[in-house]
């Protein structure tokens, strides 16, 4: 060959090696936009790829990605013959290795049965994202290598630009849903408030809360009492936890500062001013109530403390006023005065009139527990409104003449257990009465407390004798009669400290029936027959002879009475 011809050659060599190359360029340029445009990164990379044994005689080992590790396209993965390499566990370690202490600018790496290998950098705008890894048995040429780190800053750029786009994506759809839910809120925080303003009470309370989550609503006092019920499936009876359980649910929930799930409910309370005054409760056996349902039933807790304190403000107010009204008719007033008082409250003060006094306490000793389970029994079981604490018990006024033992049970019903005694006084035709039959409720109850009997209604009604000894004006005749009957047994009981006349008063009650006397004062029978052998010796008095049995059991009767006299006297 000439040198012209050699000449010539070269040149048509240069001029096929420039238009490949141009034909590369402007591959990689169509490769780019198709990898920018797209926003999926396996995409992008599985069209980065692909592309690379037709760029250069190379084949793929992978992509690395610092946030990912290794990413094996294994259909894009080849050498320079087409054959795709089997690096094993142990080559792919080393392999990877290399690349996490390599520099983001990339460079080679060392692959056992390879020839050469190098990392080109995958980079964005926000930094190093990772390497695409070639190898060949040899190195390519300049030009080559140059498609390649081109090929590779191309991808690194689309995968930024994924990433960013699914970033904004994710941001809005964050934005959006929490929109929704800030939109949920205030639906659901505008439709409780109406019903707050509208006052539709605790029912509509527990309407709105059905219509806004869908399951059925429950509004609780707080010892558990059904005060409101929205939704299907209403139990009846309603369930009722024992007191223990309650209050440590109770305790609970104010712990937490938020709704809790107890079984199939969640509950939240309704605590304005720290009292708990009632329970919100959603019904959910399945347990698929979600966030929109928990706020929901936190607004409703909200609205119902509203709704709660401004009823016991009124209540409050309501209560003081008839406090007043009770006060001054047990302690005599002008009946015009009291007429007038009744009238603005509007209560009926010119219908007959029972005083009761209401006397016992809760487990926990809590006075105003006994006071408002005393105020609910009397308004569930129709015995009066008109009511006032006084010395550690409960004055009603009684404007019926029910059955006082369902009173009473109501009363230690809504206490959970506990004590309860009543003292019901005389008839009230007018104001001027009340301070008679209040005295009358309170002797009934003393008596009642000097028999050391169980816990019972005592009407003054039925008293009989102790009725009239408590009425007379003068007892010192009455005195006279005890002292000439009891008074040597009085005294040795003051001496001995013993209780002879106790034994006596049941001895004589219980008919002279020695198992019936041993009963009540829980000692033995032999016990019995000593005290009574005792008794005869230090009164004179044969226990067997029917006058002197009516008048020691009359003695015994008008000393019980005295007592009561005297402690109803101290206490005042």
């Amino acid at each position: 060959m000439t040198t012209v011809e050699a000449h010539s050659h070269r040149a048509r060599a240069s001029e096929e090696e420039l238009r490949e190359q141009l034909s590369n360029m402007q591959a990689l340029l169509v490769l780019s936009m198709l990898m920018t445009e797209s926003r999926d990164e396996r995409q992008i990379l599985h069209l980065a790829c692909t592309a690379v044994p037709s760029l250069a005689r190379c084949g793929l080992e992978g992509v690395y990605l610092v946030d990912a590790g290794w990413v094996a396209l294994d259909d894009c993965r080849g050498d320079d013959d087409g054959r795709i390499p089997d690096r094993g566990a142990v080559g792919l370690a080393q392999v990877v290795d290399q690349l996490i202490h390599l520099g983001a600018g990339g460079g080679g790496v060392a692959a056992e049965g390879r020839g050469w290998t190098w990392a080109f950098p995958l980079r964005g705008m926000e930094g190093h994202l990772g390497y695409l890894v070639v190898s060949a048995s040899v190195a390519p040429s300049p030009g080559e290598q140059f498609l390649l780190r081109g090929l590779a800053q191309q991808a690194g750029i689309a995968l930024a630009n994924a990433r960013l786009h699914a970033s904004q994506r994710a941001t809005a759809e964050t934005l959006a849903a929490t929109v929704r839910t800030l939109e949920r809120s205030t639906a659901i925080h505008d439709r409780l408030t109406r019903v707050g303003v509208a006052g539709e009470g605790q029912a509509g309370i527990a309407r709105a809360v059905h219509e806004l989550t869908g399951f059925p609503v429950a509004v609780e006092d707080r010892y558990g009492n059904l005060r409101a019920w929205a939704g299907p499936h209403r139990p009846d009876p309603y369930p009722k936890d024992p007191v223990a359980r309650r209050e440590q649910m109770l305790r609970r929930v104010i712990r937490e500062h938020r709704p809790v799930r107890e079984g199939g409910r969640l509950l939240a309370v309704a605590q304005p001013r720290g009292d708990v005054l009632g329970v919100l409760v959603l019904v959910d056996p399945a347990g698929s109530a979600g966030e929109q349902e928990l706020v929901a039933l936190e607004h409703g807790a909200t609205v119902l403390s509203m709704e709660l304190a401004r009823l016991r403000s009124l209540a409050d107010t309501e209560l003081r006023v008839r406090r007043e009204l009770v006060d001054e008719l047990l302690g005599g007033t002008d009946e015009d005065s009291a007429l007038a008082r009744a009238q603005a409250l509007g209560y009926d003060l010119e219908r007959p009139h029972r005083v009761a006094v209401v006397d016992g306490r809760a487990r926990a000793r809590d006075d105003d527990a006994f006071f408002h389970a005393v105020r609910r029994a009397a308004r569930d079981s129709g015995v009066g409104s008109l009511m006032v604490a006084r010395g550690g018990a409960v004055v009603v006024l009684s404007d019926t003449d029910g059955s006082w033992e369902v009173f009473r049970q109501a009363v230690l019903s809504g206490l959970g257990g506990g004590r309860c005694r009543v003292g019901v006084g005389g008839r009230c035709e007018r104001p001027q009465d009340f301070p008679r039959s209040y005295r009358e409720a309170s002797f009934a109850l003393r008596l009642q407390e000097r028999s050391n009997g169980s816990d019972q209604v005592t009407s003054f009604d039925d008293l009989g004798v102790y009725g009239i000894l408590s009425g007379m004006d003068d007892i010192t005749g009455v005195e006279r009669f005890v002292r000439s009957w009891l008074g040597d047994l009085l005294a040795y009981d003051a001496r001995k400290h013993s209780d002879l006349v106790a034994t006596l008063t049941s001895y004589l009650e219980c008919g002279g029936n020695y198992d019936a006397t041993a009963g009540a004062l829980a000692v033995h029978r032999s016990t019995l027959k000593y005290r009574l052998q005792r008794i005869r010796e230090i009164s004179g008095h044969d226990l067997s002879e029917a006058d002197a049995r009516f008048n020691l059991q009359l003695a015994t009767r008008a000393w019980a009475t005295l007592t009561a006299l005297r402690e109803g006297t101290s206490a005042t």
